[in-house]
C-alpha cells in the first residue's frame, strides 16, 4: 500500500481477508471488552463469553496472518475478558511469542465500597516470531527524582542473576521502560484532544506503542479504529495506516484532526489530514456477531 493511509467501513473480518499475508508491521486494536454495555458508539453486549471469544479468535487469526515476521500486535482490553483472550492468543501466536502484559494505569473517579479501585487497563503484546522489532531508544522514560538526585556511587553496582557488575551508571536517554504505564486518560474537560467518542484513548499512549514497534514508513493497522486516535498519531509519526470500523462516525473521526471539522467547520484544519479512501460496507457480509 503506497497511500499514506486507507480507511474501510465494514466488518473488519471481511476487510482483513482481502489483505495480503505478512504485509503489516504493527497492529493495535481496542476491541469490545465483554463489558455487557451499550456505549452508543458501539454495542458491547454478548450472548456469552464463548460467543465473544469466537468473535475475537476468528479475527485474531487473520491478524496473525497479516503480520510480517518482524511484526507485533497490541490488544487493548480490561479485566472483563483479558485472561480468556490471552489463552487464545497463546494458541494463535505461540506461548513463546508473548512479550508483555502492559498495565495502563490511570486516575479517575468511582471507588467500590468493598474492593480495590480498578484503575488500569491491560494491553497484551505479542510478536509474530522471535525476530521482532523493538525500538528501545525511542521509548525510554525519565528516571525518578531519587535516581537523579543520588550520588553516582549509589547506583555503581548492578545485580543481574548471579553476577555483580561494577561501573553501572544511568543511561543519559532515560531508563528502560517498565510494563506499567502511568499515562492519564483524556479528561472530560479536555477541549483539545477529546473528539466525543466514549472510549477514546490518549495520543500519548498511542505514541508509545507506535514508536516502540514500528519505524517511519512502516504499515500499521487498527481494525477497531473507533475515535481514530491510533490512526491519526501513526500518520503524524510518518507511518502508513490502515483503519477499519463499522461506524461512519468512527471513520469520520479517524480522518478529522479536530471535532470542529466534523461539523463542517474550519476546512483548513481538515486539510491537515488527507481525505482517505473509504470503502462502503462490503456487500453480502453478515453483521458482526456482537451487533444486535
Amino acid at each position: 500500500m503506497s497511500e499514506p493511509y486507507k480507511l474501510y467501513q465494514g466488518d473488519n473480518l471481511a476487510v482483513m481477508r482481502g489483505l495480503p499475508s505478512e504485509s503489516i508491521d504493527l497492529i493495535y486494536i481496542d476491541p469490545p471488552y465483554f463489558s455487557q454495555r451499550n456505549y452508543g458508539d458501539f454495542d458491547d453486549r454478548w450472548k456469552s463469553m464463548q460467543h465473544y471469544l469466537d468473535f475475537m479468535v476468528e479475527r485474531l487469526k487473520e491478524m496473525h496472518r497479516l503480520l510480517k515476521p518482524t511484526g507485533s500486535i497490541y490488544v487493548h482490553l480490561d479485566w472483563h475478558a483479558v485472561h480468556y483472550v490471552k489463552v487464545e492468543m497463546d494458541k494463535i501466536f505461540g506461548y513463546k511469542n508473548f512479550r508483555n502484559n502492559i498495565a495502563w494505569c490511570y486516575r479517575g473517579g468511582g471507588v467500590p465500597k468493598k474492593d480495590f479501585s480498578p484503575k488500569h487497563d491491560e494491553i497484551l503484546r505479542y510478536s509474530k516470531t522471535k525476530n521482532y522489532l523493538f525500538n528501545l531508544e525511542n521509548v525510554r522514560t525519565p528516571y525518578s527524582d531519587d535516581v537523579i538526585s543520588s550520588t553516582p556511587s549509589r547506583y555503581r553496582k548492578s545485580y543481574r542473576k548471579n553476577g555483580v557488575y561494577d561501573g553501572y551508571s544511568p543511561n543519559v536517554n532515560g531508563k528502560h521502560p517498565d510494563d506499567w504505564w502511568t499515562i492519564q486518560p483524556i479528561m472530560p474537560s479536555d477541549k483539545k484532544e477529546r473528539v466525543g467518542y466514549q472510549t477514546q484513548k490518549p495520543s500519548k499512549l498511542m505514541e508509545r506503542i507506535i514508536l516502540a514497534s514500528s519505524n517511519e514508513g512502516d504499515l500499521v493497522a487498527d481494525f477497531f479504529c473507533g475515535s481514530g486516535s491510533f490512526i491519526k498519531k501513526a500518520f503524524e509519526l510518518g507511518r502508513r495506516c490502515i483503519g477499519c470500523d463499522m461506524s461512519p462516525k468512527a471513520l469520520a473521526l479517524a480522518h478529522c484532526p479536530t471535532p470542529l471539522a466534523l461539523d463542517g467547520g474550519d476546512s483548513a484544519a481538515s486539510e491537515q489530514f488527507p481525505t482517505p479512501e473509504v470503502l462502503s460496507t462490503l456487500q453480502g457480509e453478515s453483521t458482526p456477531a456482537h451487533r444486535k
